[in-house]
């Protein structure tokens, strides 16, 4: 299959749009001026089911909505929009309304960016320890868009809200110099957006360095899911899984995070065949997911999707909350919800399944999940521990909060008898004096 994309400019040329009302068509030109739309033709003719439009879960997953935008910015841009205002007019009013659904959540540009030998790298995040998070430049686009991207800054036209770095000796370097650092994961974007070549010109130098601490290299992307065929008939397909050997003849461990979003993207020859190839080369399939509102949430699709990949060879690895950002009043549930589905999907599935954790979210102190309610001193609370922390010492501690039914992220609870979280004070320090206050403990 030939790739062809679709976005706001040429949406229309698909035939099954004629089946939407005009109010919906207007819809998706009004919502994907501000936040990123782009699909493709897979997407299209393969993962939506058009009889359930709009209701079905992958159209809604890569066609943007209405309610996706408060009324006040849709009227906003609505109003432009029909009114015919030009193009400098419209992306004026779309970059304020941007600006005020929280771009970079969890400190992302204000925390996590690091700053090595006298430079800010622009291009890399370092929040935990054992982790460098590295974004190619060519990398910073996908096959297609998930509506609930957290990184949709990277799409949306504005160059400050962007990470990307083009200094592959570089991050050799920040490795090298940094012995704390056991993975590299390399993200976007969606790093398989690019050609085999490029990939190779930021990996090969990380193999051909042999840095004796960096024990695994992580590919973060959605293209199993929005585009197989890059594993399969691409015309560079078969030196993408050599290079992908190479990785593993290097004596590194190439983790492949896959993002699955519905059980509908593992379905079908394609997908099926992608991953087999991927598996073969020796590299190992982790999923993950967030829990959206009106695409998964439910125990069945989660227990099923979980089964479904196992059978395949993956492994389930983390159920995430929808962070702070843009669509998330859209996709959001209630954190006691979300432990809910979590627990009853949990529940559905044998233990070769429960690889996975959650439901997480990933938060300025670091990756939360949520473990239940519980009952002490005569009052209902629930329960969190830290997967991840800035400080690793934050690591697998519980804490409690007030029960709250409501609360859909961490800064929406209230902690539990009166006392701050055990990590306040010392974020707090973290906030005020940067980055490099964190306990990353590199020397």
């Amino acid at each position: 299959m030939q790739y062809h994309a679709y976005s706001v400019h040429n949406f229309r040329s698909i035939p099954q749009i004629a089946n939407l009302t005009r109010e919906q068509i207007d819809a998706i030109e009004v919502v994907g001026s501000v936040l990123p739309f782009k699909t493709n033709n897979y997407v299209v003719e393969n993962l939506i089911d058009w009889s359930k439009a709009p209701d079905d879960p992958m159209f809604i997953l890569t066609f943007p909505q209405k309610d996706m935008l408060s009324p006040e910015h849709y009227a906003t841009m609505e109003k432009l929009i029909l009114s015919g205002a030009d193009k400098a007019r419209i992306k004026e009013a779309a970059d304020a309304i941007r600006l005020q659904l929280n771009p970079h959540p969890a400190g992302q540009i204000e925390l996590n960016v690091p700053v090595w030998c006298g430079e800010t790298l622009s291009g890399f995040q370092h929040k935990y320890r054992e982790t460098v998070v590295f974004f190619p430049s060519q990398g910073q686009t996908c096959h297609a868009y998930c509506t609930f991207c957290f990184r949709w800054p990277q799409f949306s036209g504005m160059e400050g809200l962007k990470f990307a770095s083009r200094e592959s000796e570089l991050l050799v370097d920040y490795v090298r110099g940094n012995p704390g650092v056991t993975d590299v994961l390399f993200t976007g974007g969606d790093p398989l957006i690019m050609k085999t070549k490029i990939l190779e010109s930021y990996l090969r130098p990380l193999l051909e360095a042999d840095l004796p601490n960096l024990r695994h290299i992580r590919i973060g992307t959605k293209a199993l899911g929005y585009w197989p065929y890059r594993f399969t008939t691409d015309d560079d397909a078969a030196g993408l899984l050599s290079l992908f050997r190479e990785v593993k003849a290097a004596g590194k461990h190439l983790a492949f995070m896959a993002n699955f979003n519905h059980p509908a993207e593992l379905e079908g020859e394609a997908v099926e065949e992608a991953i087999a190839r991927i598996i073969e080369t020796g590299a190992v399939i982790r999923t993950q997911s967030p829990l959206l509102r009106h695409i998964n949430d439910s125990p069945e699709v989660w227990a099923g999707i979980w089964q479904k990949q196992v059978d395949l060879g993956c492994i389930p690895y983390y159920m995430f909350v929808a962070r702070d950002t843009g669509a998330q009043r859209y996709f959001s549930l209630p954190l006691v919800r979300a432990w809910e589905i979590f627990r009853e999907a949990y529940q559905r599935v044998s233990g070769i399944c429960r690889t996975v954790r959650g439901p997480v979210m990933s938060c300025l102190p670091g990756k939360v999940q949520i473990l239940g309610t519980a009952a002490i001193q005569g009052q209902k609370l629930l329960t969190f521990r830290m997967i991840q922390g800035r400080n690793p010492d934050w690591v697998a501690r519980p804490f409690f909060s007030e029960y709250d039914e409501a609360a859909t992220w961490y800064t929406d609870l209230k902690p539990a008898f009166g006392e701050d979280f055990f990590f306040k004070a010392e974020l707090d320090g973290i906030l005020r004096n940067g980055a490099h206050h964190q306990k990353h403990e590199f020397e």
